[in-house]
């Protein structure tokens, strides 16, 4: 072998080195890269494991309209209502959105808040208080600045409450919960012909559980205290702790005796699985 012969082996074998070295590198660059999206799908998978298991989201919606042109004087109770649940429900971990003397945007835009919230694993919350109307078979929620005449008025300018538990059900809630303090003598009762006191029957989808101020059809006085009756019998068992269920049904029975049957709530129930209103019971 020459000289020249050495010196292209030398220059052969070091390009060759050379190639190793950096194909070594790739891989183990690629190694670590590969680790990495590794411990990063654990995290997340173990996150969606822990959430799920023991961080449940808490949400609630809550209405209190008062203020309504049309009504003879301010539901002033409605309000109160409003502020005292909001308080309690936050208490009890619920990340709770209050609404006030609502207009109907703001009642739409709260919806659609309360909507960008929901996941699959939340206990979802609406209450409202203030002017029902039923029209045909649905439930309205009326804004403040609700113009009323006609039944198709009700339809344009109120909120259906099963439009929102519709909503809650598409974003795929694990639990539904709903307080309707609005069966109320209403000032548009006699503006057209076709008007139902009271409210119409609301239907629980599943995994949901409904308490309405007074039966179907049948309409409830306000009283003189600071809350409604409603609210405060909630508030008392609220305060008491337990599953939502039991609080829910406690409150209709003790409305129900105080007022020596002339005011009985509704209960409807499809719960699937215990709900607690506390954060401890999840």
């Amino acid at each position: 072998m020459n000289v020249r012969q050495l010196d292209i082996s030398r220059r052969t074998i070091a390009v060759a080195a050379a190639l190793i070295g950096t194909v070594s590198l790739a891989i183990g660059a690629h190694a670590a890269l590969n680790m990495r999206a590794l411990d990063a799908a654990k995290a997340v998978s173990t996150a969606e494991v822990t959430g799920s298991v023991g961080h449940a989201s808490r949400l609630a919606l809550v209405i209190g309209n008062g203020h309504y042109p049309d009504a003879n004087a301010p539901l002033s109770q409605s309000i109160n209502d409003a502020r005292a649940l909001s308080s309690s429900l936050r208490k009890g971990g619920f990340d709770v959105d209050m609404v006030e003397d609502a207009s109907k945007d703001d009642m739409v835009r709260a919806v659609s808040r309360l909507k960008s919230k929901i996941t699959r694993d939340s206990v979802v919350m609406l209450f409202f208080g203030g002017y029902g109307v039923q029209a045909g078979r649905e439930s309205y929620m009326l804004p403040v600045d609700a113009v009323i005449w006609k039944e198709s008025d009700v339809r344009r300018h109120g909120v259906s409450i099963e439009s929102v538990l519709e909503m809650m059900k598409e974003q795929g809630a694990k639990a539904k919960l709903v307080v309707v303090d609005a069966s109320r003598r209403n000032p548009y009762e006699r503006r057209f012909r076709s008007y139902s006191h009271g409210l119409a029957p609301i239907s629980a989808p599943d995994n949901a559980l409904i308490l309405s101020s007074a039966s179907p059809g049948k309409v409830a006085d306000d009283g003189k205290g600071e809350h409604s009756v409603l609210v405060s019998e909630l508030l008392n068992n609220l305060n008491a702790q337990g599953s939502a269920e039991s609080v829910f049904n406690k409150t209709r029975v003790a409305i129900s005796r105080a007022s020596e049957g002339d005011q009985v709530p509704t209960v409807s129930s499809s719960l699937l699985e215990d709900v607690q209103f506390d954060q401890a019971g999840g």
